[in-house]
């Protein structure tokens, strides 16, 4: 190389210091003659055009001088490359300045990066080369689907998650518009290794390898990606680099509308092709360099409301917000067309628009943390669910009378989650159907009727689901009970007649309720429960106390359900079925709510003779219960279970929030008691050593949170239980959230 530098370049006394790069090996070169870059490329058709390319486009570039951006040094026959042993060499001049990742970053040059990028862009906007526009590179957004491929080399399961999601939003909210938007010749890499500074100004860019004919948006996202790595308030930073660029090339609304998703397109690109690039060269810095920012900046971006971001850029452009449907007028309209009595949380409700993961996200730009939301088992708008409902809706859905893959796919996976002998399942659309079928099957079962059931349990909405809620038929409106019900005492060990979690108290509360059972004079056709009781206030019923009554039930010809519409499928981190924490086998399981991460299904499990004798002559149809939509659906819920190890995460996080919760009753004796599982949670409130009950502070705890951002609510019979059943991807930071807000709340309660 020195050799051809002195023949072809008449470059003296050359050293050469090799330089990261990609598609080229790149060298500084020291000189008699000045500073250098010096590429070199395997010799190429398409290669030499599109060096002749970019060099053309740097030549647009009228208003940077040569120590401002890297520009083409002929050979000694005028040529800008030179050809040797099927290398191509380039020669480029060297431009100085301190790389944007090294210099200080201020307002002012951040404001000063974005009127450097719109001048570039502005010398290109009637620029066209065939060479630059027949590129189809994976790092130009508009081919984001090119690079979706290699998400699937991404190892860590919660960082392939948090991509694939931005995969999703991309065809969601971007794919339909990016191709009406305005058109350009773009440097396509603003990366801060590209951009040069000096004295809090932006001075100089390098490297046009991956100049593109593209939507001119993409110039600004690019930028702003890489500039706002490491800060704390991204989008504060991000409208500085929107103002200065908007300053010399005004930006349209509909570019603005979709720069969020923009961004994160750049930054999932990025990760995924450091994922491929580390397969073959693990130890490259320079492929890695972005990657840890991407990935910090990915995981502060999926908690910005896009609502959010989308108003602020308005902002930074001198553009009005948009305007948002008031809340008021919101709820007037569903009022009208709703019964009175559907009801809405907090005393300032929420208007929603998305949600992701443990996040969600109203209309007017505000970023809630869900501790509360135990129907999105998984998180919100999972990727793996959401792609397996989009493939199924758009392959078949039909009914059960066809038989299709998909049902008895699932009900094997499902079923491989429980010991023998439950073996048989039923699908229905909700956990309230699946509790009324356990009930027929259970009557059906032992020709008997009466039910035996948990005080303040819930079971439903159904007819026989309210009938067999103590919640629903004791509560306000309720009718009581009917003559074919009976109750048990609910084996509270904090504030029932027996106290202590030991197995004596499990056994005095199953006791007493067998002699109920007995001096009845009814015949139990099932006895159902929670194996912890929601509504009653997140309580665990008292250990081995289903082992005496699930006994009695079966010795006098009844059967037992285990409710998990709340409880299974991992939430509460020791075990996957609530009913395990009690060394039972139930004869009846009812799911619900997690089952599909939200999407309406239900299912009971049962046994083969159960199932058998239910096939009477009379038969068995649910119009969408299993349909194949529902059972892809359910199939990645148990999938992302397993691959996420989200069980385990319910037991890790589980347990710390509980100990930081006991940390703070040491502080606070209003916290009466922490009790649950995993991620399965209840704060008891109180007033005093007699254990009233504080309503009062309860509701406003969890409209404090409200304001503050924070979902929870309450329940039990007072009213008076904070309950958080967050979905199972919480994390510890989240945990910490919760608590130092909940330790303000209980200050400000005390002054």
């Amino acid at each position: 190389m020195e050799q051809i530098l002195l023949d072809h370049y008449k470059l003296t006394n050359c050293g050469l210091n090799p330089m990261a790069g990609y598609v080229s090996e790149n060298y500084k070169v020291t000189s008699d003659q000045g500073i250098f870059v010096l590429k070199v490329y395997e010799d190429s058709s398409i290669t030499r055009e599109e060096i002749l390319a970019e060099n053309e486009l740097i030549g647009r570039l009228t208003h940077l001088s040569k120590s401002q951006v890297s520009q083409p040094v002929a050979n000694n026959h005028d040529s800008a490359i030179t050809i040797h042993d099927n290398k191509i060499y380039r020669l480029l001049s060297f431009v100085e300045g301190r790389f944007l990742a090294d210099a200080t970053h201020t307002p002012e040059l951040f404001e000063s990066l974005g009127s450097f990028m719109a001048d570039i862009d502005l010398s290109l906007m009637d620029f066209r080369n065939a060479g630059i526009e027949r590129r189809r590179l994976e790092w130009d957004l508009q081919h984001l689907n090119l690079v979706k491929r290699l998400a699937d080399h991404i190892q860590e399961p919660s960082q392939k998650k948090l991509v694939k999601h931005f995969f999703i939003q991309w065809e969601l909210n971007v794919y339909p518009k990016i191709s009406a938007l305005r058109q350009s010749v773009i440097h396509n890499d603003g990366n801060d290794w590209n951009i040069l500074t000096h004295d809090n100004e932006v001075t100089g860019i390098i490297d046009f390898g991956d100049s593109v004919y593209t939507a001119l948006i993409n110039e600004l996202a690019i930028t702003i990606a890489y500039g706002v790595f490491g800060k704390e308030e991204p989008l504060k930073w991000a409208c500085k680099i929107i103002s200065g660029y908007h300053k010399k090339l005004p930006i349209e609304k509909e570019e603005l509308n979709l720069l969020y998703y923009l961004i994160a397109g750049r930054l999932i690109t990025s990760v995924c092709k450091s994922a491929q690039e580390k397969l073959s060269q693990p130890d490259s810095e320079y492929i890695t360099i972005s990657e840890k920012p991407a990935w910090d900046l990915l995981n502060e971006w999926i908690k910005i409301n896009p609502t959010l971001a989308k108003n602020k850029f308005y902002e930074a452009a001198g553009f009005e917000k948009p305007a948002i449907d008031t809340i008021e007028h919101a709820i007037s309209r569903r009022k009208k067309v709703t019964g009175s009595n559907l009801s809405i949380s907090y005393k300032n409700p929420i208007y929603m628009e998305s949600a992701a993961f443990q996040y969600m996200f109203d209309r007017y730009g505000n970023t809630y943390l869900d501790a509360y939301n135990n129907i999105p088992h998984v998180g919100h708008q999972h990727p793996e669910v959401v792609a397996a409902a989009q493939r199924q809706i758009g392959h078949l859905n039909t009914n059960t009378r066809y038989i299709y893959d998909a049902l008895h796919e699932y009900a094997e996976l499902l079923l491989s989650k429980f010991p023998n002998p439950l073996t048989k399942v039923f699908f229905v659309n909700s956990g309230s159907a699946a509790s009324d079928l356990a009930i027929r099957l259970a009557q059906n079962f032992t020709n008997k009727q009466t039910i035996a059931v948990m005080e303040h349990g819930y079971h439903g909405n159904t007819r026989i689901g309210i009938d067999i809620s103590h919640y629903k038929y004791n509560g306000s409106g309720g009718k009581g009970k009917d003559d074919n019900i009976i109750e048990a005492t609910l084996p509270d060990t904090y504030r029932g007649k027996f106290k202590g979690s030991t197995i004596e108290t499990g056994r005095s509360y199953a006791h007493e309720f067998i002699e109920t059972l007995k001096h009845s004079n009814q015949e139990i056709a099932a006895f159902i429960s929670e194996p912890v009781v929601g509504c009653g206030g997140q309580v665990p019923l008292a250990p081995g106390y289903l082992k005496h009554v699930y006994s009695y039930i079966r010795s006098q010809g009844g059967v037992c359900i285990s409710d998990e519409v709340q409880t299974g499928f991992g939430r509460l981190g020791d075990y996957f079925w609530g009913y395990e924490m009690q060394d039972v086998i139930p004869d009846i399981v009812v799911l619900g709510k997690p089952i599909a991460n939200g999407h309406p299904m239900g299912a009971v499990v049962t046994t083969d003779a159960i199932a058998d004798s239910f096939d009477n002559g009379m038969e068995f149809f649910s119009s969408y219960g299993g349909n194949p939509v529902s059972c892809e659906i359910g199939k990645a819920v148990l999938r992302v279970i397993e691959d996420e190890k989200l069980q385990q995460n319910a037991k890790i996080v589980g347990d710390y929030h509980m100990a930081s919760l006991r940390e703070l009753h040491k502080d606070f004796p209003v916290i009466g008691d922490v009790r649950g599982s995993g991620l399965f949670i209840g704060i008891e409130l109180i007033k005093n050593e007699s254990l009233t009950p504080n309503t009062e502070l309860a509701q406003h705890i969890k409209n404090a949170f409200r304001e503050k951002q924070i979902l929870i609510s309450t329940d039990g019979p007072y009213d008076s239980v904070i309950k958080s059943k967050p979905p199972l991807c919480f994390s510890k930071e989240n945990v910490d959230q919760v608590v130092e807000t909940l330790r303000d709340v209980l200050i400000d309660w005390k002054e």
